[in-house]
């Protein structure tokens, strides 16, 4: 029995060595094998105007998570204000 557990214990770390190895396992890629080569890739610098469009774009998701916030407390607020006044009643 001792020695059918340990072949048993022997050939799942063999079978887990060859799969590691192999194209068949089922663990993700690592990070280099998915991204393209380096020289394909460039960067190029952005302009003041692609910039400032984007400095735009970022101000107004922020106005607008803003306004969102404030009605949202706006419409809480009230709705408090609301129950306590139903309360008294």
């Amino acid at each position: 029995m001792n020695n059918r557990t340990l072949a048993l214990a022997a050939a799942a770390l063999m079978g887990g060595l060859v799969l590691s190895a192999g194209s068949a396992s089922a663990a993700p890629l690592s990070v280099s094998s998915v991204q393209a080569d380096s020289a394909i890739v460039t960067q190029v610098q952005m302009t003041r105007m692609e910039r400032r469009m984007m400095e735009r774009r970022m101000m107004e998701r922020r106005m607008m998570q803003r306004r969102m916030d404030r009605r949202m407390d706006r419409r809480m607020m009230e709705r408090r204000m609301d129950r306590r006044m139903m309360n008294r009643m």
